[in-house]
């Protein structure tokens, strides 16, 4: 895998990934690093000046009026980063605590938070060596961007707080001296630098909108199935039925579906067995599309976020000055990341409305919960209720984290955005997202059993060996859990996904 070349630019979703999960390489552009010189230099001169700079010559917050003297400037960095580590809740995951310290070096590369090298270079070695620091989930109002999750990340960077390590979790000291990393003394500015900004709610949030687009495949996977399973009419996907509305992701959807249903023998016209399907079908298109296109909003303002600086007071080395700002503000990706979750979560809802239609004989005309011997076996009577209590969960989480403000700093900080706690649950929403799916395609493949097999589609035909590769026909009752565990599998991992885009020949849209 090609290194990542960070220069605070061009950094995209996919690289983010790169270096997050699959453990690609970062390093400076030539430009970034002297851009970070320039900044820096800016900042030594403004400190030997003794001029009111916030952050750099006062304290923070609620204290930016007190005055800080040039021997107090290393103690007033270590202080504000131990201070502010006071994060709440199970660990972050590990992708995403990449992410943070990914996300952070791309925004001082940019030139502008007045950052030293040595101390950019040795967050780069910690990402390329595999040093994460452990970071709580909760405990960040967004506003001043995400403090204590990024204290949390520094203090590996001091020999403090705890990381991971080649499986292990050790103090930070111990990780930095295992993988050859010296620790750093923070300098003027630079505990400000590292630990104000968005980079948690982005690194959760970006990952949780990668993960989001390949569930909007996979849901246009299961749908498909459905319409094997449910003897579908294709009618409602024709072209001309959508291009009278213009929304991209509507035609995106009956485009991907009528290409899954090529050649189908199961599906049907309107008239054939009946004139209208449920809304679940006949208007997946518009269902799922809706929440492609919000999908594809967040991921827009994501890229942006991704290659913005978000710290402060930003250096501007062109006139020497260090303006107080507010980049760190997390609403600009909080409404977004809310957004998300509305998004993420109806594709869920839908999915259950799929699955009902299958279990319940009045709708599919199929054996009650999909058993040959309703009775003795329940079938899938459960697998509904579990789809039932996903997407109940999903309505209460996606609740707008971002209506919310909670004042801080003694009033200073008077408006919050709640950003990280929209980030968090969008990522929480789409693994019941990923679970329910999983469920909707394992009963749309027992549908297909069922009802009778004529001949599946280009795409479905892929996507049902896959299922069956893992996950026999039901005919006797069994523990379901490890079925539908092997159906969440094929989503996570995307071997899914890319079967079927095999099968088809090119990619499914988004």
């Amino acid at each position: 895998m090609e290194k990542v070349i960070l220069n605070g630019n061009d950094l995209t979703l996919q690289e983010v990934v790169d270096v997050c999960r699959n453990h690609a390489e970062v390093g400076l552009s030539e430009d970034s690093k002297k851009a970070v010189l320039a900044s820096r230099k800016i900042v030594d001169e403004l400190v030997e000046e003794k001029a009111v700079v916030y952050g750099v010559t006062t304290g923070f917050g609620k204290f930016c009026n007190v005055v800080i003297s040039e021997d107090q400037s290393k103690a007033l960095q270590k202080n504000l980063i131990m201070t502010h580590a006071v994060g709440a809740g199970d660990p972050l995951p590990e992708d995403a605590a990449r992410g943070m310290l990914l996300l952070r070096i791309n925004n001082l590369a940019k030139g502008y938070s007045g950052i030293r090298i040595e101390t950019l270079n040795t967050m780069i070695e910690m990402l390329n060596r595999g040093v994460t620091p452990v970071i709580p989930s909760k405990g960040s109002l967004g506003a001043s961007g995400d403090l204590c999750p990024l204290s949390h990340m520094v203090l590996v960077m001091l020999g403090l707080g705890k990381a991971y390590y080649k499986g292990e979790v050790l103090p930070g000291a111990e990780a930095m001296k295992r993988a050859g990393i010296p620790t750093i003394e923070l300098a003027a500015k630079e505990g400000l630098a590292l630990n104000n900004g968005t980079q948690c709610m982005t690194a959760v949030g970006s990952l949780a909108v990668y993960d989001a687009i390949q569930l909007l495949k996979a849901a246009d996977i299961a749908c498909a199935l459905n319409f094997e399973a449910q003897n579908g009419i294709t009618d409602a996907l024709e072209p001309r039925v959508h291009e009278l509305r213009r929304h991209a992701g509507q035609a995106a959807t009956a485009r991907n579906l009528m290409r899954l249903l090529a050649d189908s023998k199961n599906t049907t016209h309107q008239g054939e067995l009946r004139v209208q399907d449920a809304y679940s079908l006949r208007c997946a298109p518009q269902i799922h599309g809706a929440s492609k296109d919000a999908v594809d909003y967040v991921k827009e303002k994501v890229d942006i976020e991704i290659n913005s600086v978000t710290d402060n007071p930003i250096i501007f080395p062109e006139d020497r000055s260090g303006i107080s700002g507010g980049n760190f503000h997390g609403q600009p990706m909080a409404l977004p990341f809310d957004f998300l979750k509305i998004a993420e979560a109806e594709i869920a809802d839908v999915a259950e409305c799929r699955i009902e239609r299958l279990v319940n004989p009045a709708y599919s005309g199929l054996p009650a919960f999909l058993t040959n011997h309703g009775g003795v076996c329940s079938g899938f009577m459960i697998v509904q209720y579990t789809a039932a209590a996903l997407v109940s969960e999903n309505k209460v989480l996606a609740h707008p984290a971002s209506v919310d403000s909670i004042p801080s700093s003694a009033g200073q900080e008077d408006h919050v955005s709640m950003g990280t706690i929209a980030a968090r649950q969008a990522a929480e929403i789409g693994l019941n997202v990923r679970r329910v799916l999983a469920m909707d395609l394992m009963v749309a493949c027992q549908g297909i059993d069922l009802r009778g097999n004529k001949g599946l589609g280009k795409g479905t035909q892929a996507a049902y060996d896959l299922v069956r590769k893992g996950c026999a026909t039901l005919d006797e009752d069994r523990e379901l859990y490890a079925d539908i565990n092997y159906c969440e599998s094929i989503l996570a991992d995307g071997s899914l996904v890319r079967a079927v885009e095999q099968a088809i020949g090119g990619e499914l849209e988004y």
